[in-house]
Order: C-alpha cells, then structure tokens, then sequence
C-alpha cells in the first residue's frame, strides 16, 4: 500500500484519464497541518485528502503548497470511497451520492476559487490552444452542442502556487507544478452557475464532468472514480 492510503483517479472516462488524488484515510497519523501540507508536497499528487473522520465525512484537502477549504474532484474521490451522504469541508459540508458509475458532490460556487471562465467560438480553437503565460486561473471552453449541453473545456492553473507536482496526470506536467490540468470539478460548478444549465463536459485529454444546477443555488458535480493502489 502506497504511504497515503489510496490513491483514488477521479473525473474520468477510463483509467487512463482524469486526475489522481491521494487519500490518508487515517488523517489522526498525520495531525499537524504542516506536516500534513510536508506529505502533501511530497506525493506530489494536484491534491491530498486527510481523513479526520470517515462516519462523519470530515475532510482536509490540501495541494502540494496550500491548503484549501473546498475542491471538486478530490471531494468527488473521497465521496465515492468512503461513501458516506455527505462531506464536512471548511467551506460547508457536501451532499453526496452515488448513481450507477458517477459519484455526484453537492456544492456552492461561491466555495471555488475565482477562475477566468472564457469562452471561444468552436471546440477545435479550444483544443489548438497553446498553455498560457502564467497569470490568471484559465477555464477556456466552447459549445460542442448547446443544445445537449455537451462543452469542451481545458483548465489552464497559471500560478504555480495553486497547481499540483509533477505526479499529478495533467497534460504537460512538469516539476513544481502542471500546465493543464485534467479534470476540475470547482470551475465545472462556476460554469454551471454562470450558464445555468446542466452541462456534460469533456475536459482535457478526455475526463467527462457532468453537472446539474440544484434549488437555492446549489450545484452538482459528478464524475467516475478508479481506485489505484
């Protein structure tokens, strides 16, 4: 068994897509949030989940330099492992469910960081696009079908201080950080809170996020999760 415990690969069409996250399911081995953010950093992994307590769902999620009070795909990961109906983040606590092959997370957009949402004409100028200089947090994406809702999307991190290491999965990766990243469930919620529609989005290389706008401005995020060990 790896040191963090499992290593769930969430937001994905197969195995091969989407973005792995690490999982300490004991967080009670690791108590001092420096030495969690220490392991973090070390695994390398776009973002570390500490267990605190697995019947309640109280999570502590951190990247490899920062912690953070909410994050989609690793609360995605998290949900389907230990399948509990709800999550307890700093930011709020995350309804959950599980539905055939996709985990589903309830949650608020003003709980994700700021992302730059830009849209472009076409799928194709979207795919052609170069990663950017850093700067802003980039979630460029295009209508494949607006009238299904399906959208083609790539997550551009830009600052290094919030990207992952260089295990993370993401196209590009390189040392202290990567380039695109492969599936993001917090920009997936902006988007569907700005477009207020349900939205079937292809991200990256390939990973599939599926959303639904919820009552009182909630939003869900779903997406399949394998277990790598």
């Amino acid at each position: 068994m790896r040191p963090e415990g499992q290593n769930p690969r969430g937001s994905a069409r197969g195995a091969s897509q989407g973005n792995e996250l690490g999982v300490v399911r004991d967080g009670s081995c690791v108590p001092d949030q420096d030495d969690r953010q220490e392991l973090a950093a070390k695994l390398g992994f776009s973002e570390t989940v500490f267990v605190d307590d697995p019947e309640r769902g109280v999570i502590d999620i951190f990247t490899p330099t920062l912690r953070l009070p909410f994050a989609g795909y690793p609360c995605v990961g998290v949900a389907w492992l230990l399948d509990v109906p709800e999550l307890v983040t700093p930011a709020g606590t995350v309804g959950t469910r599980l539905d055939g092959e996709f985990t589903w997370i309830e949650a608020r957009p003003e709980w994700a960081p700021p992302r730059t949402l830009r849209q472009y004409a076409t799928a194709d100028e979207v795919d052609d696009l170069p990663v950017p200089p850093p700067g802003d947090w980039l979630y460029a994406w295009s209508w494949e079908d607006e009238a299904a809702g399906r959208v083609r999307a790539r997550a551009f991190p830009g600052r290094i201080d919030e990207r992952g290491g260089s295990r993370s999965s993401g196209a590009g990766a390189c040392t202290g950080g990567i380039e695109e990243d492969e599936a993001t469930g917090a920009a997936a919620l902006l988007l569907t809170a700005h477009l207020g529609r349900a939205l079937n989005i292809t991200q990256g290389a390939g990973s599939q996020i599926l959303t639904a706008p919820q009552p009182a401005g909630w939003v869900e995020v779903g997406g399949r999760v394998a277990l790598e060990r």
